[in-house]
């Protein structure tokens, strides 16, 4: 039951995330061009969708993730 329960509700949190990303992107980029206003997003909330997403997925997919982004990070610079 919990287990299920919480497959329901990370599979929730995976599409909100995800409809969070393209509305967000989509009203950002649409503020960012338009010559109507002077008005912005801050970019704090460029990553709130994103955090939605990453506790959507598996925990495996989590962890890649997280692997991923410290072979990013941690690149030794090619000189």
């Amino acid at each position: 039951m919990i287990a299920s329960l919480e497959k329901i509700l990370k599979r929730i949190m995976l599409i909100i995330g995800c409809i969070g990303v393209v509305v967000i992107y989509a009203g950002f980029f649409y503020l960012s061009f338009s010559e109507q206003t002077q008005l912005t997003l801050p970019w704090y909330i460029l990553l709130s969708p994103w955090i939605c997403v990453f506790f959507g997925l598996e925990q495996h997919q989590q962890l890649s993730v997280l692997n991923w982004f410290s072979r990013k990070l941690l690149k030794p610079t090619a000189r």
